[in-house]
């Protein structure tokens, strides 16, 4: 097969642990033998970033910015006990925060549907995109501990004092040691935020829901809620007529309520927390982490970064270093390949790159229900089966390359 010739770069974002592993062997058999393309590679491993300060991490965003596609593996965000392993010089920040303050879009989160993985949550039989506001609130917060008694403030000072005063709020009195935080967003990103999630509901056809808690938080979360309102009526409201699609605003807790009821088929919008916790509560509802796609797109739509929802794979990864063999689903990780390139194909008007993009999540689909499975999916689709018809790491993906090779009619 010639290579399908890529005209532009793409920007590659490595990561740690068995995701690492597994990434290498998408790229070795599912990359390099189909395609003509410039990777500008970036290594976002946990070494790598505390060697560099982490300003790879930054680099690595003004590269997809400049690109306009980043495909991304999953990485470390360290902890205390993280920090002691890898003997790191402070506890980085997540380089997924990093890179969605830097990009500023909304991340889209979807399940990958497959006919034989059975639903926690039976009676979602379409599915739940979850768009995930990217930007500040916990991931750009200060937080810090309280050592003893004394007053907590929060102020904001104007750079043009005339034209606006001072605020300063106590927060507390402390009587003794605590916690405390302080976090923020911007008008101009709710509202890219906003229109990112109407043009993609218009895009997918489907409803959109807000869900915040607006009763508690009546300024912070109520200005997420006015300015989603204010772009609906302004923007949107006769393109969702059209389409004969809702939009609604709804509590946080009401809106959990309604999604567990649901048949699927809707978008909901969440703040970046909230986006971050319900992202992982979709994925397992719908089977598992390993089956979910999840891309950063900017309010334009020019600008796309795709990655896996799942982490590193630490306990696999431990059974990898003693030699053991794992059974770690790579699909995720392969779409987001897939939706990496799609978006390619789509910015330079490649229809042989879009084609195999779609050619390739096909694949992974037809080979799963063919019964070809990895041990998370294996005992979700037969728990009482006393066999362990199941595929190792690298056998799944030899033969997923086969059956592709098959599809494409390339001789093996």
């Amino acid at each position: 097969m010639k290579k399908i010739k890529v005209n532009n770069p793409i920007v590659e974002i490595d990561g740690d642990e068995m995701a690492k592993v597994i990434w290498r062997y998408i790229k070795k058999y599912f990359i390099i033998p189909y395609l003509d393309v410039k990777i500008i590679y970036f290594d976002l491993g946990i070494e790598n970033r505390d060697a560099t300060n982490d300003q790879i991490t930054i680099d690595a965003a003004y590269a997809i910015k400049k690109y306009n596609v980043g495909i991304k593996c999953a990485t470390i965000t360290p902890d205390e006990d993280r920090m002691k392993e890898f003997h790191l010089k402070k506890m980085w920040r997540s380089p997924n925060g990093t890179i969605r303050n830097i990009i500023n879009g909304t991340v889209f989160r979807e399940p990958i549907i497959v006919k034989n993985i059975p639903r926690l949550i039976q009676n979602w039989i379409n599915p739940i995109c979850v768009a995930r506001h990217a930007y500040a609130d916990q991931y750009q917060a200060k937080d810090f501990i309280i050592e003893g008694k004394g007053k907590l403030y929060i102020s904001f000072i104007p750079d043009i004092i005339k034209k606006n005063k001072s605020i300063t709020f106590e927060i507390h009195h402390f009587m003794g040691p605590g916690i405390a935080m302080g976090m923020y967003n911007t008008d101009q990103s709710i509202y890219g935020f906003a229109r990112s999630c109407f043009n993609y509901s218009v895009y997918k056809k489907w409803p959109l829901f807000l869900s915040t808690k607006n009763t508690i938080l009546k300024a912070y979360d109520g200005r997420f809620k006015n300015i989603f309102q204010e772009i609906y009526n302004n923007e949107f409201k006769s393109k969702f007529e059209i389409l004969q699609i809702t939009y609604e605003h709804r509590l946080i807790d009401d809106m959990i309520a309604k999604a567990m009821k649901s048949n699927g088929k809707f978008i909901w919008a969440c703040k970046n927390y909230d986006g971050d916790v319900l992202s992982d509560y979709i994925a397992q509802g719908f089977g598992s982490l390993g089956m979910m796609t999840s891309v950063l797109l900017t309010p334009d739509g020019k600008t796309l970064e795709s990655e896996a929802v799942h982490g590193t794979i630490t306990r696999h990864y431990r059974l990898h270093q003693n030699g053991q063999e794992t059974s770690t689903n790579p699909i995720a990780s392969i779409f987001s390949w897939t939706r990496g390139l799609k978006h390619r194909a789509i910015l330079d008007k490649n229809i042989d790159l879009k084609i195999f993009s779609e050619n390739m999540e096909k694949t992974c689909i037809d080979f799963i229900e063919s019964g070809k499975m990895t041990k998370d999916l294996f005992q979700l689709s037969y728990k009482d089966h006393k066999k362990n018809n199941y595929l190792n790491t690298k056998s799944f993906i030899k033969k997923l390359k086969i059956f592709f090779d098959k599809r494409m009619n390339i001789n093996t």
